[in-house]
């Protein structure tokens, strides 16, 4: 027995000492910087930072956002810095970390230290060693020395002109970095003062003498040396036989069922007033009350309902859990389950009595349909663009998914009133490359409110853009900064402004608007899957008035999130609502009090 014992010790030796090696020699992705030298990396190649994946780096200190009170004493005489300096510092080693670490591939090298927060270990990135790198930096501390001192005077004398502030986003105040309220707030960010949105108020006890407040003059803020304008956005803008509408996040904290938003009313409407048919398309289904009843009623009418949507090849990992309330009510239904299991049926449209087509980013459930996360609708009156869009829903109810369908032989380019509408669907359509052509089109500005932009033709086409003087401004959802093949940081390296949205819900559109002149939505999001491998929808709208008014959308949104170089987490203080709201905002597993950047 013994014998055996010691055997099999020796084997699981061995196989961790396997492992090890394997980790060793493997380059992972960095999925989270929290400060730096501290990092999440991507052990099990999920894109979520989990508490077993935290790495310390060895053997060296770094200026950081979180002070504590050791690194203060330790530091503070020796190299005469008060809080705010080491903050301040703190503030820029973080915006190195993220540009020499975030969303890269990294070797992680383990010594024998570790503690209950993680495990210490030298990271190794694009061949180099980023202790070194965080030394020469300026920002690193090796044996209480500093790496490059040199460095290090150019970055405090940078970091004296930075004047941070603590801004909670709920009483919408800002505090100084050493006022005693400010770190109080449940949901608060340090950033430079000139970031703030234009609305913050200083606090009183920090920031106003008391004696004089009703002197003191009225602020005008700047982000980033552009004035703000936070004119309330038009949600509904109709021409003709088009209607554009959208979905404003920043009011709807938390998603629910009662179909008050502007977009679930005008699909009920819309179900209600049916008279022969009801072709529904859509990546899954959440029961809304309001719009299962108006299904229901349709069918008891004597409406055709029929039903595509997407389901995996287990039902228990499908997405969304409701599609059998459709299923039920509908006289025939089919999903992709047996396809390709890598690709989705991620379109989202409707077609009512051959006539009018319901399309865009919205998902039918409780996050889209309440307003919680931001979507653009599109509603066409058309027999035409009706026809063609029931060709691509009867090959998939024919059981012809993703790569299996035919292209159509009729005409995708339409003249609707005022407005030219071009149609593409995915796989078969290859629609980025006329997305590229518009791009490169464009005269004055390009602004794109889209959930991420992985796909390298559409970026180039935006950096050369930019390059050609083009005012190019792209809002991205938070999530979308961890996302594996992001050009965010390709983007911004080649000052393309770029801003991470900061709100409990998804900036979930996936559009473009080039001139006043094109608006570019549907289902497909910015990347080779949306248009190689899954089953998408894309229109193309050629129309001054619908282009202009989702402009101001897009600046109205541009105003009220206010960040240009920082990237706040998902599910954390720094994205408004995101803590309160009961929904796993950036897919870990964890939900508002049971996340960490939350407590």
């Amino acid at each position: 027995m013994k014998r055996i014992l010691t055997y099999l010790s020796i084997i699981l030796s061995l196989s961790l000492f396997s492992i090890f090696n394997i980790i060793r020699g493997k380059a992972f992705n960095v999925v989270k910087i929290y400060t730096p030298t501290s990092i999440a990396v991507d052990f099990n190649h999920n894109g979520i930072a989990e508490n077993n994946e935290n790495v310390c780096i060895a053997d060296i200190e770094a200026f950081s956002l979180d002070i504590s009170d050791e690194f203060y004493n330790k530091y503070a005489k020796s190299l005469n810095l008060t809080r705010k300096d080491m903050m301040a510092l703190g503030y820029l080693a973080t915006d190195y970390t993220q540009k020499a670490l975030e969303n890269k591939r990294v070797k992680v090298k383990y010594t024998k230290k570790f503690n209950s927060d993680c495990k210490f270990a030298k990271i190794i990135v694009d061949n180099a060693d980023y202790s070194k790198l965080l030394l020469n930096s300026g920002f690193g501390i090796k044996d209480n020395k500093i790496g490059n001192i040199v460095k290090y005077k150019k970055n405090l004398d940078i970091a004296k002109k930075l004047n941070l502030v603590i801004f909670n986003h709920h009483s919408h105040k800002y505090h100084t970095l050493d006022c005693e309220f400010g770190k109080q707030a449940h949901d608060y960010v340090i950033l430079p003062k000139r970031q703030l949105p234009p609305e913050a108020k200083p606090c009183q006890y920090c920031h106003l003498n008391f004696n004089t407040k009703n002197k003191i003059k009225k602020h005008t803020y700047f982000n980033t040396n552009e004035k703000l304008n936070i004119k309330q956005p038009v949600l509904t803008i109709t021409d003709g036989d088009i209607s554009l509408f959208h979905t404003d996040f920043t009011k709807q904290l938390k998603p629910d069922s009662k179909c008050n938003s502007n977009v679930c009313k005008i699909f009920v409407k819309h179900i209600e007033k049916s008279q022969k048919s009801i072709d529904i398309a859509i990546y899954g289904y959440e029961d809304n009350p309001a719009i299962t009843k108006a299904l229901k009623d349709a069918k008891s009418r004597g409406i055709r309902i029929r039903f595509v949507y997407d389901e995996a090849i287990n039902p228990n990992n499908t997405f969304y859990k409701g599609n059998n309330i459709i299923s039920k009510i509908a006289d025939i239904s089919k999903s992709d389950r047996y396809c390709d299991g890598a690709k989705l049926m991620h379109n989202k449209f409707i077609i009512f009595d051959n006539h009018t087509v319901f399309t865009g980013s919205m998902n039918f459930s409780p996050a889209g349909l309440s307003g919680y996360d931001v979507n653009d609708v599109v509603i066409i009156n058309s027999d035409d663009i009706s026809r063609l869009y029931t060709e691509e829903f009867e090959q998939m109810l024919s059981g012809k998914f993703h790569n299996a369908k035919q292209r159509h032989n009729i005409n995708n380019k339409f003249q609707i009133g005022e407005s030219v509408v071009e149609v593409y669907f995915s796989p078969q359509d290859k629609q980025v490359a006329r997305i590229v052509q518009i791009i490169n089109s464009a005269k004055k500005n390009i602004y794109a409110p889209t959930y991420l932009i992985t796909h390298k033709d559409i970026a180039n086409a935006l950096i050369s853009a930019h390059n050609k003087g083009i005012d190019v401004k792209i809002i991205l959802d938070a999530n979308s900064a961890t996302t594996q093949n992001s050009k965010h940081k390709l983007l911004r390296d080649s000052n393309v402004k770029i801003k991470f949205e900061n709100y409990a819900g998804k900036l979930h559109s996936k559009a473009l608007i080039v001139d006043e002149s094109y608006v570019i939505l549907g289902s497909m999001n910015f990347s080779n899957s949306g248009e190689n491998k899954n089953d998408e929808n894309t229109v193309i709208i050629q129309n001054y008035k619908l282009a202009s008014s989702y402009k101001n959308f897009f600046n109205y949104l541009w105003s009220v999130i206010p960040y240009l170089k920082f990237n706040p987490s998902a599910e954390s203080k720094a994205s408004i609502g995101s803590c309160t709201d009961g929904v796993d905002n950036n897919f870990n597993g964890k939900i508002d009090a049971e996340e960490d950047a939350c407590k």
